[in-house]
């Protein structure tokens, strides 16, 4: 095709002529049918452990951290609230629960669509701390959570 056929086409028509049958739909795929999955990239995570011999106060320390540093703002702010009003009163128990349940699923999108029940929890995270984190989710105080906490909260003494 001539030079000055090419460019007195409109955008899209340049881009089907040069990259041919190509679609150029823009969107959230979803769970397609025709979805071939090629081109996910999933990188393998270390395998979860417990950690039996961590202080009480090192793994609230840790938890707090992981809750906040999520890779998704979706589970930065819920965790990182959820940890704010609940990391203190846990017990230990439920402490190693909390632990497992943001560190051994390998998506933290599972995590998210359990706790607002957009889908079922598996039998091995259905918890009282998975419960707990359902029942934060819901908000029922109707709280404004559009970011993460301070850390000043942190130097305030216990209530």
């Amino acid at each position: 095709m001539a030079a000055a056929r090419l460019r007195s086409l409109p955008g899209r028509a340049l881009c089907r002529h040069i990259l041919g049958p190509v679609s150029l739909q823009r969107g959230y795929r979803g769970d397609s049918p025709t979805d071939s999955g090629k081109d996910v990239l999933e990188i393998p995570l270390p395998p979860w452990q417990e950690r039996p011999d961590e202080p009480l106060e090192t793994k609230r320390a840790r938890l707090l951290y992981e809750s906040r540093k999520r890779g998704m703002l979706e589970n930065c702010i819920l965790l990182s609230l959820f940890a704010k009003e609940n990391l203190n009163r846990m017990s230990e128990q439920q402490l190693n629960l909390y632990d497992r349940l943001i560190n051994e699923p390998s998506n933290d999108w599972d995590i998210y669509y359990w706790a607002t029940e957009a889908k079922p929890t598996p039998a091995e995270f259905e918890n009282d701390v998975m419960a707990m984190l359902r029942e934060f989710a819901k908000n029922k105080k109707r709280e404004q959570r559009l970011r993460q906490p301070d850390l000043e909260y942190l130097f305030e003494p216990p209530r």
